[in-house]
């Protein structure tokens, strides 16, 4: 068995680290690294309006082609064949950028590699929307949303706000654009490889009827006077220009940024206009130095989830809540407590707002899981009489977001509508609406059962039981939307359900613990590829990782004794010096299946220490 000696001076090395990191402000403030999109829209949209910034553009391409494949593609995790829609997008940003040309040995196997899979035409539609606004694509024949759709009340069977905030406030950009088929010249691209293709039909599903049906539909609603279609015009403009933030970006995201610039410019806004400057300015803001002469553009920050959870998982290392470092990062957390009623209040308009966003500037998007993550990190100070107002409001709102079903969802409360997941276009099962999940659920209950008298049967803890005894797979597991993924979602139902009491002996917490052990790999480790949240089947990796595996552990230790092979074998992986870069390098976090998946570089910090400080405890 490992020596608690060892793994405490585990534990003291990675807090003396974390004490040394920590910014002057309280913060930690590591990288979201998503894939290549976000470096390619913006070189694209420095490019088209003409922004002097040349050496960020270059940096920017720099990142881009040192991720290219030998092969000649890009991939959105390593273990990928392939990926075509982002290595359309790196294609086509490296040719902005002006350094790449056509001819060259890599452009063509990149060239190749896309044609051989389907072309520009089977890329995912928010690149052909990106290449249609720079006059890269064809528009449909047929391409019209009537912004009209945001004047249908919040009360009515179907409207705006059944989308997800985050379908919502990428929609409606697009939309805007989309419908005017709006489109820039792109003088620095002379290529006919893009304007070659034939329109194609931008709908994807296998339901025709449905397409058809939801086309004619649009096609009456265009009919409509003018007067109204220039109102949705109008509140869709107005619905953008009062979302965005102190730093110029919409609802803190880089994508919808650049697509509200595109959206602004179709509405006839100069491209010199404060507005877009702001967020042209907030954009670049999001850029990070990872290696010499690249930059990174995240896509948010994740400044107040990182901090949070770092300063969560110090001191269930043991470091003391009066600590200068836990002092100082709750101060940062407490000072970006939301005060807006956002876009969530729509379906839970009695709570005064309390929530926690996820980037250092957000002030209007809360969520669910940064909410929890800042509460833990607050309760032990709290406990003494400081934030407790803070702590108190939080609480209200995260307990006053359960869906009518049981379960904890994302960022609203009872936006979970089966009519919108069949919406013809990529990703909208995964995207259009924001039901509730099992690592969301699990989360959300873990917190309240660990630092608040909750158990389960309590009216709230025990729908949540319900909703998560309910969404076991057959084989034991639970499925996480936000992580990778049938790990990530077990260990957040595994411990949700032992935070209120569920006892371990009980049936579906033995078949978790079975299916566990039975997917642990030889070196004592856990690895799951990205292509589960594709498959929404189970998927291995063919190595370990290191958040999975403390996932992983975690859940057992909630489970079993320590003493049991499958943990000491877990710990050890864990206490290795050093471990190889898939381990630490592979995306483990899920922003949208299929297209963009996530490396938190905070991952490897704060998911070990957590784990092996429970393991220390048990």
């Amino acid at each position: 068995m490992i020596s608690t000696t060892t793994v405490q001076q585990n534990i003291q090395k990675r807090i003396a680290e974390l004490r040394k990191w920590q910014q002057s402000d309280g913060t930690w403030r590591f990288c979201f690294e998503g894939s290549i999109m976000t470096n390619a829209f913006v070189i694209i949209l420095l490019r088209t309006l003409q922004v002097k910034e040349e050496k960020v553009i270059k940096q920017l391409a720099t990142y881009i082609r040192n991720r290219q494949h030998p092969n000649g593609y890009w991939n959105t995790a390593p273990d990928e064949k392939g990926h075509l829609t982002s290595t359309v997008l790196a294609y086509t940003a490296l040719l902005y950028a002006g350094d790449e040309q056509e001819s060259d040995e890599h452009m063509k196997k990149a060239k190749k590699f896309i044609e051989q899979n389907g072309g520009i035409a089977k890329a995912h539609f928010m690149t052909k929307w990106m290449l249609a606004v720079n006059g890269l694509y064809k528009w449909p024949s047929f391409f019209y949303i009537p912004m009209s759709f945001l004047l249908i009340p919040s009360y009515s069977p179907v409207n705006f706000f059944d989308l997800s905030a985050y379908a919502r406030i990428h929609f409606v950009p697009m939309m805007i654009a989309a419908n005017k088929k709006f489109s820039l010249s792109s003088p620095r691209i002379s290529s006919s490889f893009f304007r070659t293709h034939e329109e194609d039909d931008w709908l994807v599903g296998e339901d025709r009827s449905f397409v058809q049906l939801l086309t004619n539909e649009m096609k009456k609603i265009a009919a409509l006077p003018v007067y109204i279609h220039e109102k949705g015009y109008k509140e869709a403009e107005n619905y953008m220009l009062q979302r965005i933030e102190r730093d110029g970006t919409l609802y803190s995201y880089v994508s919808s940024t650049v697509f509200m610039i595109y959206a602004l410019l179709a509405l006839g806004y100069d491209k010199r206009t404060p507005v877009i400057r702001h967020a042209l300015k907030g954009i670049l803001e999001h850029a990070k130095s990872l290696q010499e002469n690249e930059l990174y553009i995240e896509n948010s920050t994740s400044t107040v989830w990182d901090t949070s959870l770092l300063t969560y998982a110090l001191q269930e290392a043991g470091v003391e809540y009066h600590d200068p470092m836990i002092t100082a990062a709750n101060h940062y957390l407490v000072r970006r407590q939301h005060d807006a009623y956002g876009d969530w209040s729509v379906h839970n308009s009695h709570i005064p707002p309390g929530g926690w966003g996820f980037s250092d500037s957000n002030t209007l998007n809360p969520d669910l899981d940064d909410t929890s993550a800042v509460l833990r990190a607050l309760t032990r100070t709290s406990s003494k009489g400081s934030f407790l107002l803070n702590w108190t409001k939080g609480n209200a709102w995260l307990l006053s977001m359960q869906n009518r079903d049981g379960g904890f969802a994302a960022f609203e409360k009872n936006t979970d509508s089966s009519v919108l997941t069949h919406l013809p276009l990529d990703n909208a099962k995964d995207a259009a609406t924001d039901p509730a999940t099992a690592d969301l659920t699990g989360r959300v209950l873990e917190y309240f059962g660990t630092f608040t008298d909750m158990k389960q049967h309590h009216p709230t803890a025990k729908r949540a039981v319900q909703w998560l005894l309910s969404h076991q797979e057959k084989n034991g597991s639970w499925y996480g939307r936000w992580g990778t993924c049938y790990i990530y979602g077990t260990w957040g139902a595994v411990t949700g359900l032992r935070a209120v009491g569920v006892e371990p002996t009980q049936k579906s917490m033995q078949r978790a613990a079975s299916w566990l052990k039975s997917i642990q790999n030889d070196d004592g480790g856990w690895g799951e590829s990205c292509q589960s949240a594709e498959m929404k089947k189970y998927i291995p990796l063919s190595f370990s990782t290191v958040s999975q595996t403390a996932w992983a552990l975690d859940a057992l230790l909630a489970l079993l004794p320590k003493e049991d092979e499958a943990i000491q074998k877990g710990v050890h992986f864990l206490l290795k010096d050093a471990h190889k870069k898939e381990a630490i390098y592979y995306p483990t976090g899920i922003g949208l299946p299929g297209q963009f998946y996530i490396r938190y570089h905070s991952y490897e910090h704060i998911y070990p220490l957590l784990a092996l400080s429970h393991y220390q405890r048990a």
